[in-house]
């Protein structure tokens, strides 16, 4: 009997912000995986060592956590004005598919520094000291994010102080604006950002009725309810939801429903493939609780509480594209993001999250009886963690 024998691909395994993943150049893929398809998917998931039903990904990069199981692939742009074309694909974990349907926010900071290191940007354009500014298109969702990433002698500079809730040690600070984030080319609503053309509805839910709902498509599509209409304080951390099955299935439904009223999927059936978009958080008032880390985050701290669920599971902190729609939504008045911040407008919100604080800025204005939003402003940061090759059974694709 004779066995595949195991190829090596070019990949550098990356965190960006609170999230992990594989990073590989599009000219490194082999062929069949260089275009969209069941090659491609086949790959990422023998990559990352899925479907598991162990679900522990011990058999490949992953770590059996939508904030881990993930794989970038970069290349020059064919847009016009842009250095680098982005794509995201969340590899479900016990689960035989990837999810292609939104952007990754925290692997959006990670994808501006792998720009830098992997040639994909004009060494004319990076300064021996400075910052450069690299120009992301993102594929997934076609919207322009731009991250200003430091530079020390020619190189990306990754070691430094800023600190980030949910990342153990400090780093060098990049700063991310994701320009008119909101997804027009999702939904039934047209041009508006939000797709029922509310700020708040009241969302059916098959066994448990109306709660009232924001439903936005700013950075990723979000489902967001209040926290004390489901039953919860705000400042729950991921034991409280995730060793709750009831929990899960309750926050599932509502998510489901959302979809539905967005427009995003036509039968709830299409949900169980649909897993990375929508988003569902809940929020609250601003109040004291511990943090993951054991710290107390203060009420006076924040300007609202927020829990956010990935993949099915609440994140151990915050993925980037919710932090977008929080922003945004914070920054129009009425949406129960802004009302649990304490309403009014504002630029800017601060918000508490499992693991800590984050701050996010957003620029939204209201023209011809629509909100828009001209980009959202954040500070993430990234390091490589290891570079070389990654190796994969030549028969898993």
């Amino acid at each position: 009997m004779s066995f595949a024998a195991q190829i090596k691909i070019p990949a550098t395994y990356m965190r960006g912000g609170t999230s992990k993943g594989v990073f590989f150049r599009l000219q490194d893929l082999p062929a069949s995986a260089q275009v969209p398809g069941e090659a491609r998917d086949r790959l990422f998931m023998r990559v990352i060592g899925s479907p598991d039903p162990y679900a522990k990904h011990t058999d490949g990069m992953g770590g059996a956590t939508s904030s881990t199981s993930k794989c970038v692939i970069l290349s020059k742009s064919a847009q016009p004005d842009h250095d680098v074309d982005y794509l995201y694909g969340q590899v479900a974990i016990d689960s035989a598919f990837v999810d292609w349907s939104g952007n990754c926010g925290n692997l959006s900071t990670a994808a501006g520094a792998f720009a830098i290191h992997a040639g994909l940007v004009d060494a004319a354009r990076i300064p021996h000291n400075g910052v450069c500014v690299v120009r992301i298109w993102q594929a997934n969702i076609h919207k322009t994010i731009i991250a200003h990433v430091p530079i020390t002698n020619g190189e990306v500079q990754e070691t430094g102080d800023f600190e980030l809730d949910g990342v153990t040690f400090p780093a060098a600070e990049i700063v991310l604006e994701f320009l008119d984030p909101a997804d027009e080319g999702e939904g039934d609503g047209g041009a508006s950002m939000f797709p029922t053309g509310n700020l708040v509805d009241a969302l059916d839910v098959p066994g448990l009725g109306s709660l009232p709902a924001t439903m936005i498509t700013a950075g990723i599509p979000t489902v967001f309810v209040n926290a004390a209409d489901i039953g919860y304080q705000g400042t729950e951390l991921q034991e409280a939801i995730n060793g709750d099955p009831q929990a899960l299935a309750k926050l599932e439904s509502i998510r489901v429903a959302g979809a539905l009223r967005m427009g995003l999927i036509k039968t709830a059936e299409e949900a169980a493939k649909r897993q990375h978009t929508p988003k569902i958080a809940f929020v609250s008032a601003s109040q004291t609780y511990q943090a993951s880390s054991g710290k107390t985050v203060a009420a006076a701290e924040v300007d609202l509480l927020v829990r956010a669920l990935s993949m099915g599971k609440l994140h151990h902190a915050m993925m980037g594209t919710c932090a977008v729609a929080i922003g945004t939504a914070a920054a129009i008045p009425g949406t129960l993001v802004n009302l649990a911040a304490g309403g009014g407008e504002r630029e800017a919100v601060r918000f508490g999250h499992p693991s800590g604080t984050l701050r996010v800025g957003a620029q939204a204005q209201l023209e011809n009886g629509q909100w828009t939003v001209t980009k959202a402003i954040m500070s993430r940061s990234a390091r490589i963690l290891m570079e070389g090759v990654v190796r994969v059974p030549a028969d898993s694709f």
